[in-house]
């Protein structure tokens, strides 16, 4: 991609359009040739009248970057978001239109962590409470009886950055530590000195508290419902700070009403403003409004890492913490953009299918790619990996950086001559569970394709909701699921078939014209001739 040089004969314009700390703003001001206009809470249809003299633009969570916004923004060459969420951005569009949209997803780590030790604080010794009934003008000691963290048993399901930084704290207080991320290797989770558990009821049946930590996705919303409360122990407490829809609102007010748990401490909601508020109301639950992340230091660094990431790119120095752009010049972009879409496909899947920590990655690639640097669409796939079962933000930039923490070994190779296919990628990831192989090809410079999946050979399309259902290959099974989901209204948009041999096990990739529910996933996976089925959302 062409970045802008550094002195230019008009000012290149950015526009900060929401509140930033004035560090950000001055690091902004610093770069030659630039002129920065500080224009806070404008209304849609504002931002539409002036965003197209602007080829920078930096917000928080205020600006709504939308597809019509994006129209109108015919300079536009760079998005900072002071922040790891990009919710309020047409990431997609921007992509399209060549705009490099870069967050700062680091920033507000050490606040976060923070905040969740509060909040879990706060929880055990009753503060919000004893806080209200002494402003009241009580002097109620004995009803706001604590406990203490010493010895106690702290699972922490997501050990990613935040999680990472809440064990540190919870060691101080002499809290033991359960842990389950699938993703995360046995030796860095001994590392932090903690104990790793295979499946996450094992953390439920040990742990006094636990805390969350994982991204919001298919596999995680609702994770904590009404049949994982009733395994924990009685008088479990339960703290989130990462997302709201992780943990069941209704299920959880149930089990602390019946006495089963003893309180939570929340932080995010399944919507917000809340809707559902009876668990607001429950004396034994410390709720805040979505605070994590809200202390004047994490403001500064978010501000300060995304003003750095806008310098240097504006400066030509290079492209740090996009989430969009593989740091790659634009006459090689344009060769292997359809390959480097590919790829990351491939490893959203190979994500979104996996079972257990990650140990190895290999990927081989055959054809005329080969002739290219292989980095970037390593990179490629190891950021369509991570990010499906990460909860912090996954880019190009860190993407290896955070595989090389969690100690997943990257292998290589380049084959010249495929044995049936010109151009190849084979995509296998080794995990301590088992082994996944998703190989992909281009039918044309448009048309990518799945070729393989483990040892079925297939012809599927790696795009939007889809459904593999491995089978035993008995007749009328094809004919059981395009029923089941007939009879829910959801439309199957291509279908393949893949098997070794007759009778034995089978493979059914779907393409559907929307999502699943969780109940029609349930209904498919009772099936009796069904070994194992999944959802892979493109």
């Amino acid at each position: 991609m062409q970045q802008p040089r550094n002195k230019m004969a008009n000012p290149v314009k950015i526009l900060v359009s929401d509140p930033l700390s004035e560090e950000g703003i001055e690091m902004l001001k610093s770069i030659d040739g630039v002129q920065v206009d500080t224009k806070s809470k404008l209304k849609p249809e504002e931002l539409l009248a002036i965003i197209g003299e602007y080829e920078g633009l930096v917000i928080r969570s205020g600006t709504q970057v939308t597809k019509e916004v994006l129209a109108k923004a015919k300079k536009l060459k760079v998005i900072g978001r002071a922040g790891a969420g990009l919710d309020n951005v047409d990431v997609e569009t921007a992509s399209k239109m060549g705009v490099v949209v870069m967050n700062a997803a680091g920033g507000n780590t050490v606040s976060t962590a923070e905040h969740t030790m509060s909040m879990l604080l706060s929880m055990t010794r009753k503060i919000p409470q004893a806080c209200a009934s002494l402003k009241a003008g009580k002097w109620e000691r004995t009803s706001f009886m604590g406990g203490e963290l010493y010895g106690k048993y702290l699972g922490i399901v997501g050990m990613g950055k935040v999680g990472t930084e809440v064990a540190r704290r919870a060691h101080a207080f002499g809290m033991r530590l359960v842990v389950f991320d699938p993703y995360l290797s046995l030796e860095r989770v001994q590392e932090l000195e903690a104990e790793p558990v295979k499946e996450l009821n094992e953390l439920f049946k040990k742990s006094d508290y636990i805390t969350i930590h994982t991204p919001l996705n298919t596999e995680t919303k609702a994770l904590i419902g009404a049949e994982e409360l009733a395994m924990m122990k009685k008088g479990v407490r339960i703290v989130n700070c990462a997302r709201g829809g992780i943990i069941d609102e209704k299920a959880l007010t149930a089990a602390i009403q019946s006495g089963h748990v003893a309180g939570a401490a929340i932080d995010v909601f399944e919507q917000e403003p809340p809707v559902y508020t009876d668990i607001i109301q429950l004396p034994q639950v410390v709720v805040t409004p979505h605070l994590a992340a809200s202390t004047e230091e994490a403001q500064k660094n978010v501000a300060r890492e995304i003003a750095l990431s806008v310098r240097d790119f504006l400066q030509g120095k290079g492209i740090r913490n996009a989430v969009n752009v593989p740091s790659v010049d634009a006459e090689t972009l344009k060769l292997i953009d359809p390959y480097l879409k590919l790829i990351e496909r491939l490893g959203m899947m190979q994500g979104q299918l996996i079972d257990g920590a990650i140990k190895e990655v290999h990927l081989k690639f055959v054809g005329e790619l080969t002739r290219w640097s292989l980095a970037p669409l390593t990179v490629a796939f190891m950021k369509g990996l991570l990010s499906s079962v990460m909860s912090e933000s996954v880019n190009y930039v860190n993407a290896s950086m955070i595989a090389k923490d969690r100690g997943i070994k990257v292998i290589e190779t380049k084959a010249t001559d495929g044995e049936d296919f010109a151009n190849l990628i084979a995509t296998t990831v080794i995990t301590d569970k088992k082994t996944s192989q998703i190989d992909g090809t281009l039918f044309t410079r448009s048309d990518p394709r799945i070729v393989r999946v483990d040892e079925f050979y297939v012809d599927a399309v790696p795009a939007g909701a889809m459904l593999i259902v491995r089978n035993q290959d008995k007749p009328g099974m094809v004919g059981r699921v395009g029923t089941i989901l007939g009879s829910h209204n959801i439309n199957i948009g291509w279908m393949s078939l893949g098997r070794r041999t007759q009778g034995g096990d089978a493979l059914i990739v779907l393409n559907l014209d929307q999502p699943l529910s969780d109940e029609l996933f349930a209904e498919i996976k009772k099936e009796p001739l069904v070994i194992d089925v999944k959802r892979v959302q493109l």
